[in-house]
């Protein structure tokens, strides 16, 4: 796995993870650590989140799984 999908990965983890203890306690995570869910960093972030989510749709589809080669003699 590549280190940029792996970061794309990292983002889509901490956004599940913010919107489970949302779903749960009714707490905001990411605009408690930045001053409000509204301000333009909780915003940014709320942003590259939904975007890196939505690079790893295609990865849904796509085999990772190098395919061995039939041997020919």
């Amino acid at each position: 796995m590549s280190m940029f999908k792996k970061l794309l990965l990292l983002l889509a983890i901490v956004g599940g993870i913010n919107w489970g203890i949302y779903g749960i306690w009714g707490f905001n995570a990411v605009g408690w650590l930045t001053g409000g869910s509204l301000n333009w960093l909780a915003r940014t972030i709320f942003i590259v989140v939904g975007v890196a989510a939505l690079c790893l749709v295609p990865s849904l589809f796509m085999d990772d799984e190098p395919r061995a080669q039939p041997h020919t003699h």
